[in-house]
């Protein structure tokens, strides 16, 4: 197995804000910012992604994460009600051979 294995930092949401205020900021470029902060360029793009987005406090952000969740949701009411239907299919099958 091979013995270095990366370690994945955790980053607080302070240090992830204060990162992208001195990186928007910075007259540097973003990749410099990051090695200067010891944080992967694309990381901190993310992050930049992420925290500089605007917050209209009426307005509702519809992340992909939620997005997710509602089709997780669906998708399991979707297999109920497939479930309800064949078992309803099979009742109305049995009676009618009943009345026979």
């Amino acid at each position: 197995m091979d013995q270095e294995k990366q370690k994945i930092k955790i980053y607080s949401a302070e240090f992830r804000e204060s990162s992208v205020k001195l990186a928007i900021g910075s007259n540097q470029p973003i990749t410099q910012t990051a090695r200067d902060l010891g944080v992967n360029p694309n990381t901190l793009h993310t992050w930049i992604n992420k925290y500089s987005q605007p917050k209209e406090p009426n307005k509702v952000v519809r992340t992909d994460e939620h997005l997710y969740e509602e089709l997780k949701r669906l998708k399991k009411e979707n297999a109920r009600l497939i479930e309800e239907r064949d078992l309803l299919k099979k009742a109305a099958a049995y009676f009618a051979k009943e009345q026979r």
